[in-house]
């Protein structure tokens, strides 16, 4: 019997081609529709293998729907939603995309928002779609110019590498915190300058957040951090959406202690407050870091990669949790 996989929405078709010639393929056709735990569950009682996206959550009801399911391959670099340790305790190995694939694609998203922001380009089409032309010199969208701030990254991962080399061109000021330092010659090759934490947040005109997900990090900008920042200051995130406490985030917004914020990921995904979408002073994006085309491809088939790597019998190439291999399934 050939293997069974189901894609929880349309991925490339070069990808989904490639899968067909080893096993049966079927697919929520809708790229707008995120499927339903009972969905996914119904999905996987029929598949070997969950080809699931970010937005998915897939926790052990949905893992344990098939006894025999042989893995969950996402498109994820962290699998946040996805209980892996559930996933570990079956033996069902959880398979991520190699890092570096997304580096470039989320910096020039994240510069994309500073931009976006800093210079009202998002509420200034919206003024324009309604009618309102301001006057090329009016002081009415006034914003914040970009060439020669500072710019402050908090992890100095391959996307903060790549968003802080990028800044160099707008002749900025590039400061940068993580707990693993760059070594100094590196640092002063790059003209990258480590600053601690709250140094960082206290001097930086924009905020660029580049972190992993993992629970230390879950809330890291809240109440305290935007009392340290300026009252003119812009919050970039492309990173995950927990980074942030939204409810602190919306009311350092409302109350001015910040100038706005350009995000692409949010607390609760696919919901996203209201008093957010209402605010002129904020950018508002459906998490599309990594929505390029060519990348989307090459990310579809280092998911192949990993299918065909376990129907051969060998370990995933980017599996996440390897403790799967050699563990007897349990139910």
């Amino acid at each position: 019997m050939r293997p069974r996989i189901f894609i929880t929405q349309p991925v490339a078709p070069s990808a989904i081609e490639r899968l067909r010639k080893i096993g049966e393929v079927r697919l929520n056709p809708d790229p707008l529709r995120i499927m339903t735990r009972d969905e996914l569950i119904a999905a996987v009682r029929e598949a070997d293998f969950l080809y699931c996206m970010l937005h998915d959550r897939v926790d052990r009801d949905v893992l344990a729907a098939n006894p025999k399911l042989k893995a969950v391959v996402s498109t994820t670099l962290t699998p946040a939603d996805i209980d892996t340790d559930a996933a570990t305790r079956l033996g069902i190995p959880v398979t991520t995309l190699p890092p570096v694939m997304l580096n470039d694609a989320t910096a020039d998203l994240a510069w994309a928002l500073i931009f976006a922001v800093a210079r009202r380009v998002a509420e200034a089409d919206r003024l324009m779609r309604a009618g309102v032309v301001p006057g090329s010199q009016s002081s009415y969208l006034e914003g914040l110019g970009v060439t020669g701030k500072t710019l402050g990254i908090l992890g100095m991962g391959g996307v903060g590498h790549a968003v802080a080399e990028r800044a160099r061109g707008f002749r900025m000021k590039c400061l940068y915190h993580d707990p693993r330092r760059l070594a100094e010659g590196e640092e002063q090759d790059l003209g990258f300058g480590w600053v601690p934490f709250d140094d960082l947040l206290a001097q930086s005109d924009f905020i660029s957040l580049h972190v992993k997900l993992v629970p230390e990090t879950r809330h890291l900008i809240g109440e305290r951090e935007f009392g340290l920042m300026k009252p003119t200051a812009y919050l970039i995130n492309t990173a995950r959406g927990p980074i942030v406490d939204e409810q602190a985030l919306i009311r350092a917004l409302s109350d001015r202690r910040i100038a706005g914020a350009g995000l692409d990921v949010f607390e609760h995904e696919p919901r996203i407050p209201a008093a957010l979408t209402g605010m002129p002073n904020v950018v508002v994006l459906p998490h599309l870091g990594s929505a390029v085309r060519e990348l989307r491809e090459a990310m579809a088939h280092a998911v192949a990669d990993n299918i065909e790597a376990i129907l051969a019998g060998r370990q995933a190439p980017h599996c996440w949790n390897t403790a799967v291999y050699g563990k007897q399934r349990t139910p």
